[in-house]
């Protein structure tokens, strides 16, 4: 592996060992009609700053783009949520400590979507949904979007690790509470967190229709892994996506073994309702390995 970089994980849904095998509770994959029913989701609130945790501090590694370089945290889920050997604890935790391949696949295909012209993230407001690392978020912010708004299912990935690689990768000169103003946190499940999430578009008429109503655009990588979720983000996508002009760039597997979920799986559900038109812009890999795939949505 190269000095400059990191260590990537791939999407490991269960434990190599045996004795960690019922450690995930993947209760939704069980036909026993007795399974236990999934934890209520944790409160959604929004995480300031300042609320950034003093007791874990990640350690930083360049990831490098080609030229371009974001530092990515690392930290444990050991360290932040006492589990060993965890990739995904439906209803505890999902995921967001890791480093997917998705989502560097994201940054990558918005550079060349930016170079050939076909977007701009200068001006823009940004969601990144079940951001994690926020990566693609952080890039946006260093491509001049005027907010990005960085969501995941716990406040404690957002404490331990978004808010330090956001703050670690903001150029010092910028380090003000102006500019810090531009980027906030919001904590929740998809089925809520829309209630907190300030850009959402309406359906009062009165409202003026010349105002810019909800996100420019959304990113999201390796979201869709679970079928259960996928109604949920695809209904927050169309609460909170700027109409009619709003875009989603979606990084993922093309197939989650053994749970169902991937990205040929979302974009049927999308398909389906026939509200959205999505195109593939990108694939990665191949041959014996999952492939990966990068696809853009838009309203018709």
């Amino acid at each position: 592996m190269a000095a400059n970089q990191p260590e990537i994980d791939s999407f490991r849904l269960f434990p190599s060992t045996d004795d960690n095998k019922t450690q995930l509770g993947f209760s939704f994959l069980d036909d026993s009609p007795e399974k236990p029913p999934l934890p209520l989701p944790p409160p959604c609130i929004e995480v300031l700053i300042s609320q950034a945790s003093s007791s874990v501090k990640p350690t930083f590694e360049p990831v490098n783009f080609d030229g371009l370089t974001i530092l990515k945290g690392r930290v444990s889920t050991e360290e932040v949520f006492a589990l060993a050997n965890s990739d995904l604890v439906p209803g505890k935790y999902e995921g967001g400590l890791k480093l997917w391949e998705g989502s560097l696949d994201l940054v990558r295909t918005l550079r060349l979507e930016i170079e050939c012209g076909n977007i701009s993230l200068a001006g823009k407001k940004v969601l990144e949904l079940g951001c994690g690392h926020g990566l693609p978020g952080i890039f946006s912010c260093l491509q001049g979007a005027s907010a990005v708004h960085f969501q995941d299912f716990n406040s404690e990935v957002l404490q331990c690790l978004t808010i330090p690689n956001v703050v670690a990768n903001l150029p010092q000169k910028d380090q003000s509470p102006n500019n810090y103003s531009k980027v906030r946190f919001f904590a929740g499940d998809w089925s809520e967190v829309h209630q907190i999430l300030p850009n959402v578009q309406t359906d009062d008429k009165e409202s003026d229709s010349s105002a810019s109503v909800g996100y420019d655009i959304i990113l999201m990588a390796e979201t869709v892994y679970s079928i259960s979720t996928l109604p949920a983000l695809y209904e927050l996508i169309k609460k909170v996506m700027s109409h009619p002009n709003g875009v989603v760039y979606m990084a993922a597997k093309k197939y989650y073994f053994g749970v169902g979920g991937g990205s040929r799986r979302f974009i049927s559900l999308v398909e389906k309702e026939g509200v959205m038109v999505a195109s593939l812009i990108a694939e990665v890999g191949g041959g014996s390995s999952n492939v990966r795939e990068v696809w853009k949505l838009q309203f018709k």
